[in-house]
């Protein structure tokens, strides 16, 4: 090796070390905050019960709007769950999006739809509508069948169908748990000038038991690859955006389950078709929108009204999703790309839109170039061994203790595994995931990278399997 790349390789190895000091006291912060987070919210609502809301007078009626693109396996059950949830009063608008499948059929016989002469205001351009459907058998249904879109697509036509002044929008392959509304809408009784938007915390469905439209047994996947998910969400939604969401700098509610005021969203132009991440982009470009209002806002993240979804069970599902997701963060980033450090648009300006672009949008990249120094040093024979050892242990061992800090969360804040077995289950996949499952995920999270400079635009197919019944458990 030369001396010029050998003093290459160093500077390089040492940024990386740096970086690595970096992301690990942002994930120690934000699980500060969020213990402290969720202390400070079991506190406030010891001795609230939900269900009072029902006769509070402020209370604003909802639309539910969940887009549904063949979700033949699971959109009965998904619908079935929100027409029984616990709300005073809710619209549920389900948009199948040119489903191939049979989700239109399978809606049509499930709640006896007819269509419907309907005229509605278009506050939004979306993709034409073929029609309108209501439910004989429950009033609260309406189901649009379109040309396909995409979800940004589906959800504009939703709110374009819509009554009401708060909108949730869902996936056609959730399930709503039933007092999930009177959590979420909490936050907007409280301060409903300034509370936009409320997001909640999704469950993987994997493994669980459903019947009636609500979950009946919650199981632990025996899926390999779903059970690596099971502790990542715990870890992103209670060790990251209630972190995120005690600094104010929550930039994303997930597209799963989120609530929002419509006006401010019909303002923002809704949501926004040229990306395939809408949920981080509706959020971002809110933020904007206020901040150069000059207007007072909140955005909140709850921990405990849970939407359980369905996770990917295969690698090329898998794969679909992340790089997905990855090239969705990176076009919302470039497309607000100067609130980035601009303190015009406060701490989502100097700190959250930063982080983001640097440890979320970068990260892989930057971890994947320190397994190819690695790699390199090592078949060279210029490692030096017994500190690669050591920060290779300190490496696994903050990643073990993060992540049992989110399982500690989860037992704190929901315990909702009732199984000391699925807790060590959990436990025991914080230490295997360290372990080329993590490796896997940084190299498909890089290459959206070039996916995205190639032009690619799709979602990828994901497979799904439905939600499963006893009848069906061994």
């Amino acid at each position: 090796m030369t001396e010029t790349l050998a003093v290459l390789f160093q500077l390089v190895t040492g940024l990386i070390l740096i970086y690595f000091c970096l992301i690990n006291f942002f994930y120690f912060l934000f699980l500060i905050l969020s213990f402290t987070g969720i202390f400070h919210y079991r506190n406030k609502v010891k001795y609230l019960s939900f269900k009072e809301i029902f006769h509070l007078p402020l209370v604003k009626p909802i639309s539910i709007i969940a887009p549904a693109y063949n979700e033949e396996h699971s959109i009965t059950e998904s619908v079935n769950s929100l027409l029984t949830l616990e709300y005073p009063l809710y619209e549920v608008i389900v948009v199948n999006d040119g489903s191939t499948d049979k989700t239109l059929e399978k809606l049509i016989e499930a709640f006896d739809l007819q269509k419907a002469k309907w005229v509605f205001r278009k506050s939004i351009a979306t993709k034409p509508v073929n029609g309108i459907y209501k439910s004989l058998s429950n009033p609260k249904l309406i189901v649009i069948d379109k040309v396909n879109g995409k979800k940004a697509d589906a959800l504009n036509a939703g709110l374009n169908i819509s009554h009401y002044p708060l909108f949730c929008a869902i996936d056609g392959d959730s399930v709503l748990e039933k007092d999930a509304l009177l959590k979420m809408v909490r936050p907007f009784l409280e301060n409903p000038e300034e509370t936009i938007a409320a997001g909640g915390i999704l469950r993987l469905s994997n493994g669980c038991v459903f019947e009636d439209g609500q979950i009946k047994k919650i199981g632990m996947p025996k899926n390999f690859l779903a059970r690596l998910q099971v502790l990542e969400y715990l870890r992103a939604f209670l060790g990251g955006r209630m972190g995120l969401n005690k600094l104010k700098s929550l930039l994303i509610i997930s597209g799963a389950f989120g609530l929002f005021r419509k006006d401010v969203t019909l303002e923002c132009g809704g949501y926004r078709t040229e990306t395939i991440g809408e949920d981080m982009d509706l959020i971002v470009r809110i933020k904007k929108y206020l901040y150069e209002k000059k207007t007072s806002f909140r955005i909140c993240f709850i921990p405990d009204p849970i939407c359980w979804t369905e996770a990917p069970e295969s690698f090329s599902s898998l794969i679909n999703q992340r790089n997905r997701w990855h090239r969705g963060l990176a076009e919302t980033l470039v497309h607000n790309r100067r609130m980035i450090f601009n303190p015009a648009y406060g701490l989502t300006g100097l700190f959250a839109m930063p982080f983001y672009l640097f440890f979320e949008l970068l990260g892989p990249v930057i971890e994947l170039i320190g397994y190819i120094i690695f790699v390199t040093l090592l078949l060279s024979g210029h490692i030096n061994h017994p500190f690669a050892l050591m920060f290779f242990l300190v490496a696994v061992f903050l990643g073990c203790f993060i992540s049992l800090m989110a399982i500690l969360l989860e037992e704190y804040s929901l315990r909702r595994y009732p199984k000391l077995s699925d807790i060590l289950i959990i436990s025991l996949f914080s230490l295997l995931e360290n372990f080329i499952y993590r490796q896997y995920l940084a190299f498909i999270r890089s290459k959206a990278f070039v996916d995205l400079l190639r032009g690619k635009k799709g979602w990828g197919e994901m497979k799904k399997i439905g939600f499963s019944k006893e009848a069906e458990q061994p």
